[in-house]
């Protein structure tokens, strides 16, 4: 409410200033008991009349502003994990990587996250302890990241994590972190503890790279992670945006 009642006392303010300047052209040819009533009456009725319709219509605007924020972000955010989800997770990585210029910019990492035999939970314990595993894994995935780093729910059971600035090395101690604060989940639905487990195919960029391209590359890693055996991480580098990627040992 600071700004309504800020913009409220300088639109009143500037309609008294107003009246006070047009008025002013009038004040010589007043006795001074005549220009003081008048004075007064440039002063009073602005106040009278603009201030309650300023407060008004501004506190309108911020109703509608507020309303506007929350509809935007509602469609932006992933109702059960409050991540975001796959359409905002891609166009605002998508506008991170059109948008870097500085070549310190232009480096991160991809991290395509999907939870390891999930179907199992489904069909073991019912849909509702499949949504709750789902926000536990939403939840251990953001405690590790930084305010900079971008994670979004793609579907199902798998995520999405943009890393700006992340070098092969850093890409995979992050993913590797992950990895583990998600097999440390308690997870005990009808109270039978449930092991918990990720698989994480990474993709690392050092310059600019369509956003189409760098999922393929980190999908292809998360591939190679589920044949190995699952929980497990395997990040590789996009040397070359025409070669083929390598395959983390």
């Amino acid at each position: 409410m600071g700004r309504v009642y800020l913009w409220t006392i300088l639109g009143t303010a500037a309609c008294i200033a107003a009246a006070l300047v047009v008025d002013s052209f009038n004040f010589p040819n007043l006795t001074d008991e005549a220009r003081l009533r008048a004075i007064l009456v440039d002063i009073l009725l602005p106040a009278g009349l603009a201030a309650p319709l300023l407060f008004f219509f501004t506190s309108k605007l911020r109703d509608l502003a507020i309303a506007h924020h929350r509809l935007t972000e509602f469609a932006s955010i992933d109702a059960l994990t409050g991540l975001l989800n796959r359409a905002a997770f891609t166009a605002e990585v998508e506008a991170h990587l059109s948008s870097a210029r500085d070549p310190r910019q232009q480096r991160g990492a991809l991290l395509v996250i999907d939870a390891d035999n999930f179907k199992a939970i489904n069909d073991s314990y019912g849909h509702d302890q499949g949504d709750e595993a789902l926000r536990l894994i939403a939840g251990a995935i953001r405690a590790v990241l930084r305010k900079a780093d971008r994670v979004g729910r793609l579907g199902g059971e798998e995520f999405g994590v943009l890393l700006p600035g992340s070098t092969p090395i850093t890409a995979e101690a992050v993913a590797e972190r992950i990895r583990q604060n998600v097999r440390a989940i308690s997870f005990s639905p009808s109270g039978t503890p449930h092991p918990i487990s990720v698989s994480i195919g990474g993709a690392v960029y050092e310059q600019q790279v369509p956003y189409n391209e760098l999922f393929r590359r980190a999908d292809q890693q998360l591939y190679v992670a589920k044949q190995k055996g699952r929980n497990r991480v395997t990040v590789a580098p996009i040397l070359d945006s025409r070669s083929s990627p390598a395959v983390a040992a």
